[in-house]
């Protein structure tokens, strides 16, 4: 069930339901992308209509996090992160293809090696950093290579380098430019890529491949995994005053109640 959000039209829905949605795309083919919303990106959209239409036009719009609970209707939490880790998991039990984009140079890969240990029978298309990506989405230079795992041997994972033009197919497809690069690098490029499904994960890429430590679970079940990484980057408090924002225009909206 979609929910409005300050114009941004959020699907309620938890983790299992999410991968039961994507489980179905999967079996039918087509292409499909996925966007995480978080208060930050919601306020962002405020002012930039191509990331909102870009959310709004999303097949599916996950509320990313605690912070769109907050004042709303929206029941679920479902950080990015996590669906992103258990549509891995499904994929190394179905078989499914899977890509990486995102972070800087090696850590795509970086995170792949990691994924690899712990889901020994994932498969790996491609990685790489994706390039250098502007506020419009667009690839700055023209240069653009990706590291490709050879999967004939599981236990050996030679990398080969090609370009965009001769990428492999991959079922899922997840990108980690941050926001709106992200967004709007899919809404250009989507048609052009050999992917089922793609999906933005922010960050995430750090996190996976070890750059980056997560809050433990007990602090995430506090909903204080916001607290946690600001602990860590303190660079991050200019991103986490977004939140006021957000705060601020789910009051006006609703008459100052």
């Amino acid at each position: 069930m979609k929910k409005d959000v300050l114009g941004i039209k959020i699907d309620d829905v938890n983790i299992n339901q999410a991968v039961e949605v994507v489980f179905g795309w999967l079996k039918e083919g087509g292409r499909r992308y996925i966007v995480t919303p978080n208060p930050e990106i919601v306020v962002m959209a405020q002012k930039d209509q191509e990331l909102k239409n870009i959310l709004n036009n999303a097949d599916l719009v996950i509320p990313d996090g605690v912070g769109l609970k907050i004042a709303t209707d929206i029941v679920c939490n479902t950080p990015g992160i996590d669906l992103m880790e258990a549509l891995i998991k499904l994929s190394n039990g179905k078989g499914f293809t899977t890509a990486f984009l995102g972070g800087k140079e090696g850590v795509a890969e970086k995170a792949a090696e990691c994924l690899l240990r712990k889901y020994p029978n994932l498969k790996i298309s491609f990685t790489g950093s994706g390039g250098e990506i502007n506020e419009n989405g667009e690839l700055i230079g023209e240069d653009l290579r990706f590291k490709i795992y050879d999967l004939r041997d599981k236990n050996v994972h030679k990398s080969l380098i090609v370009n965009r033009k001769s990428l492999p197919k991959a079922d899922l497809l997840f990108i980690g430019f941050g926001p709106p690069k992200q967004e709007k690098w899919i809404a250009k490029n989507l048609n052009k890529l050999p992917v089922k499904i793609a999906m933005v994960v922010g960050g995430s890429l750090d996190y996976l491949s070890g750059q980056v430590p997560r809050a433990p679970k007990f602090i995430r079940s506090l909903g204080l995994e916001w607290l946690f990484r600001l602990i860590i980057q303190p660079w991050r408090i200019r991103r986490q005053l977004a939140l006021l924002k957000y705060l601020w225009l789910i009051w006006t909206m609703d008459g100052g109640k």
